[in-house]
């Protein structure tokens, strides 16, 4: 009894996947494309410090799936440590390719920019110190708590985006020009004192927040990375 018992147990997952396979191979079961679930395996193949021309991206025939591809393109920056340190959870910014605590302590204050006597600016100037190996660009602040990237997924950081009422009251057109001409996004890519960029340039990334605005800054699924 127990050997029959055995014998219709029910398929395994692994199981459940051959069945699919096969399902979808004779015909007997269809299962709709999902691009957006893994780039690399339509996309160019880049090197990790590189992001991929839109133009790439035009393989994607259905403009929705399109969009949402080109996001989580974009997201390989936003939550690239050299921008998201910047974007935390709580009252201090992140430090490093290992989100470190900010050291010296710091806490954002009631407008992130520091409390006073230990105000942003105190330590961090409008461009980088090559002696004190203090990074440094114009408007040097951290991002509003509405604003919280570490440790998000790419949806929810494309619906934070999208959000007025999260993004500081920017137009999808103004989110755009902020990612493509800001200095402060602009220092991620030139962050000084032998720090890891964030991927590609400010030009591409620009230029595919652009694409994925144009396609209509659709969102990823859950479950989808980069």
């Amino acid at each position: 009894m127990n050997r029959l018992s055995h014998s219709r147990r029910p398929p395994s997952l692994g199981g459940w996947a051959s069945v699919l396979v096969l399902l979808a191979a004779t015909g007997c079961g269809k299962r709709q494309p999902e691009p957006t679930a893994r780039l690399s395996d339509i996309l160019p193949q880049i090197a990790p410090n590189e992001l991929r021309a839109p133009e790439a991206f035009a393989v994607i025939t259905d403009r929705t799936e399109r969009s949402r591809a080109l996001f989580l393109e974009a997201s390989r920056v936003l939550l690239h440590p050299r921008c998201a340190n910047c974007h935390p959870e709580g009252d201090s910014p992140h430090q490093g390719m290992e989100w470190r605590p900010h050291d010296p302590p710091v806490v954002r204050g009631p407008e992130d920019r520091g409390v006073v006597g230990m105000e942003c600016t105190s330590c961090h100037q409008d461009r980088n110190q090559a002696l004190t190996r203090v990074p440094g660009a114009p408007n040097w602040h951290v991002a509003p708590r509405s604003m919280a990237w570490v440790g998000r997924s790419p949806r929810a950081v494309c619906e934070q985006l999208k959000d007025p009422s999260r993004n500081g009251g920017k137009s999808l057109a103004q989110i755009v020009e902020h990612n493509a001409h800001d200095k402060l996004v602009g220092w991620g890519w030139t962050p000084g004192s032998g720090r890891e960029p964030a991927p590609g340039s400010q030009e591409r990334f620009g230029a595919i927040v652009a694409a994925w605005a144009e396609t209509g800054a659709e969102c990823p699924s859950e479950e989808a990375r980069p």
